[in-house]
């Protein structure tokens, strides 16, 4: 197995990587003054600078299987990762695409947990592509690599929420080697940049009443992580149902969620909240969370959690370590 070092890695994404480093780039978007054209979109801007055969490498139809996709270590073009699909100047500008998913708090912490996640290999580099072209609505960027999914419509810079396909973020914060010895985290799961969200949600559950954690806590498996299966909608409530909710904890069980999707670029979270909102999805979910070996630590924080329901899955896996999932309906 080809080892790279930090050095190596750094020193190689300057010419031939695109988040084989924690360097951050200043964003290419100007601002636009009256009378100017509009600028192209960072996504726009790369799909323009593509070659005939780089399209049809990465480019795939607006209706393609594997738009709704997901999984936790997988590459939308396994053939060509980003190194030695796109030139440097490509390279940033995909850099600079994943980067705007992101807040700026959360920013430096998601692309370190990008670097690790690919253990020091190239061979691990990241996959990015397009769904359809700029004549379709829908027209979409799309990022994957292990423990990684973003996605965006590719018209425009900003964000119009998680609606229609599947995102995906995990970590395992130590070294391959550690991984192959022992493949859990602790019960605080240090070093681990999407915790942060498990701390929020359990702040959610302390606020409830003694019958609704009661009826939150479930004995059986979680939902299976199974490409076919993990985001699948249902109809079917376990743990309690948030139609049950006082009008107080409903809202605070939307601005639980909001304070989660904190990661995320600030209007990608304000639409996906309008969404969940404006089509009533609240009261059409459960939320569930798990005892036994999910919970880490038998210390009653719950690590493995999810909230579910016929428009939405949010599904966060702390054991052994963090994989989560969302799709909401578009």
């Amino acid at each position: 197995m080809n080892q790279l070092t930090r050095r190596d890695l750094i020193k190689a994404a300057g010419a031939s990587t695109s988040l084989l480093t924690l360097a951050q780039l200043d964003k290419l978007a100007q601002p636009v003054f009256a009378g100017e054209a509009k600028a192209d979109s960072l996504p726009m801007q790369l799909y323009k600078s593509l070659s005939d055969a780089q399209r049809q490498k990465v480019c795939l139809p607006i209706d393609h299987p594997r738009r709704q996709y997901v999984n936790n270590w997988w590459y939308i073009h396994p053939e060509y990762r980003i190194p030695s699909t796109f030139n440097a100047q490509q390279q940033e500008l995909v850099k600079k695409i994943f980067d705007s998913l992101h807040s700026d708090e959360h920013q430096d912490a998601v692309n370190k947990q990008v670097l690790i996640d690919q253990y020091g290999e190239v061979k691990n580099a990241p996959a990015a592509g397009f769904f359809g072209t700029p004549d379709d609505k829908d027209f979409e960027f799309i990022f994957t690599g292990h423990h990684v999914t973003r996605r965006c419509n590719a018209h425009t810079d900003q964000g119009m929420g998680f609606g229609g396909a599947p995102i995906f973020y995990g970590h395992y914060p130590h070294s391959v080697t550690n991984m192959r010895e022992n493949f859990n985290e602790t019960k605080d799961h240090p070093g681990n940049p999407y915790w942060y969200q498990g701390k929020t949600f359990n702040r959610f559950v302390q606020a409830l009443d003694s019958k609704q954690q009661a009826a939150g806590l479930v004995s059986s498996e979680p939902r299976s992580e199974k490409s076919e299966s993990v985001v699948k909608k249902t109809d079917e409530a376990r743990g309690f149902n948030c139609a049950g909710l006082s009008t107080d904890q409903k809202k605070l069980f939307v601005e639980t969620m909001r304070g989660m999707l904190a990661m995320f670029r600030q209007d990608d979270v304000k639409a996906t909240i309008e969404t969940i909102e404006q089509k009533g999805i609240v009261d059409r979910l459960s939320v569930s969370w798990y005892e036994g070996k999910y919970d880490i630590g038998s210390d009653k924080v719950w690590d493995t959690w999810q909230i579910e329901g016929p428009d939405m899955v949010w599904y966060f896996r702390g054991e052994p370590h963090i994989h989560c999932y969302f799709h909401l309906k578009t």
